[in-house]
């Protein structure tokens, strides 16, 4: 029989398991609503615990970050090099001779082509070559050009180019002194002046940082190269013994005439009288005799009286050729004398039109100087003054 409790009135059996000790509590809906206590998580095992995983763990982790940051900065430095520049407007850059890659990105920088010089240094660096450098020069950078386009320009090479002239006829002197008035240029001229005759009238075009003497040295060059081609296609007949003749008459006949179809015409007059001995009476050999390579006062005529003067260009006095070149010549006057016209023509006096008429004796040749004279005198030139003398009368 089951025996009951006096104190709960509970039933116990004899194989049934005691109840709880204790009176049982009401739990509250507040309370039953409240989560139960999580069981702690395992311990981590003595191998994820080792010092050697952290480490490769923090060495994996820190790499990750150092390439993105590396591809984000990549990004951002090669972007800023093909983006299109600060410039509102076209500007002119110079980069010096000598100047290196750190001095032209600052300059770059400073002049606010460019916003940051070091990302310019950097990325040229690595498009140039191992003995490549921007090169010297001024160049026109374009509005919004970026560091990538800079880069190429200055690469290039390709400068702004200047020019200066020299025209046919010019002494020495008066080429060294345009030379010496060119804004552009740099550098001085050399004490000693080149023989005359020895530069090539031309154009030269040039980029700023040229020197001075480098035009000089083209020109000497270019006219010995002119007067080599020259000498080696002359006429085998011509009374010339050297080259320095041939400039030296070329040069007279540069003076006398600006017209290109008359130079052949001049030379030829000019052989006839060497060959028969006269005199060539050149008026532009009196000029350079009286005023050297620095040429006659523009309000300077020549003077019946300076015929008579003597020195050794004046070939009014002088017999054959003076004693070297009056001006330098150019090509076609080179040209003209190597291979001059067969003509038996002595004499030509200017025509009143530019040019000049010739003729092979005397007596024509006093009509065309009385017909020349007529025209002087309408001009109201004086008698006792010649301008653009006569060649050659005797």
């Amino acid at each position: 029989m089951s025996e009951i409790d006096q104190n709960s009135g509970n039933e116990v059996g004899r194989g049934a398991e005691p109840a709880s000790k204790g009176p049982i509590i009401p739990k509250s809906p507040a309370e039953a609503l409240k989560p139960e206590r999580v069981p702690a998580p395992p311990k981590r095992s003595r191998k994820a615990r080792s010092q050697l995983v952290i480490f490769l763990n923090f060495l994996m982790t820190l790499t990750v970050t150092v390439f993105v940051i590396a591809v984000a900065g990549f990004y951002y430095v090669m972007s800023a090099y093909q983006e299109p520049g600060p410039l509102q407007a076209n500007v002119n850059f110079v980069v010096r001779n000598g100047a290196g890659l750190n001095e032209i990105a600052n300059n770059l920088e400073r002049s606010g082509v460019v916003t940051d010089s070091r990302i310019f240094r950097y990325v040229t660096a690595t498009y140039l070559d191992e003995n490549e450098t921007l090169k010297a020069g001024e160049y026109e950078i374009k509005a919004k050009a970026s560091m990538k386009e800079i880069m190429d320009l200055l690469k290039s090479g390709k400068s702004i180019l200047y020019a200066i002239s020299f025209p046919e006829g010019l002494s020495v002197k008066q080429m060294f002194k345009r030379l010496a008035d060119d804004p552009v240029l740099e550098g001085e001229l050399p004490a000693e002046l080149p023989a005359e005759g020895a530069l090539r009238p031309d154009t030269y075009k040039f980029s700023r940082g040229t020197k001075r003497d480098e035009i000089i040295s083209q020109m000497i060059a270019a006219q010995q190269k002119v007067i080599d081609q020259v000498w080696e296609k002359r006429d085998p007949d011509l009374p010339l013994k050297s080259k320095l003749e041939l400039v030296t008459l070329a040069s007279i006949v540069e003076k006398e005439t600006g017209k290109p179809d008359e130079r052949a015409h001049v030379a030829s007059v000019f052989y006839n009288r060497l060959q028969k001995g006269m005199r060539l009476q050149s008026d532009p050999t009196i000029v350079y005799g009286l005023f050297g390579g620095d040429g006659k006062p523009a309000d300077r005529p020549i003077f019946q009286s300076d015929l008579k003067k003597e020195t050794p260009y004046n070939t009014y006095l002088v017999k054959g050729l003076p004693p070297g070149p009056i001006a330098n010549p150019g090509r076609e006057a080179l040209e003209a004398v190597a291979n001059p016209w067969r003509t038996k023509d002595l004499y030509f006096v200017a025509d009143g039109t530019g040019g000049h008429v010739f003729a092979a004796t005397l007596e024509e040749h006093n009509a065309n100087v009385k017909k020349w004279r007529k025209i002087e005198a309408e001009r109201g030139v004086e008698p006792d003054v010649v301008m653009d003398a006569p060649a050659p009368n005797n």
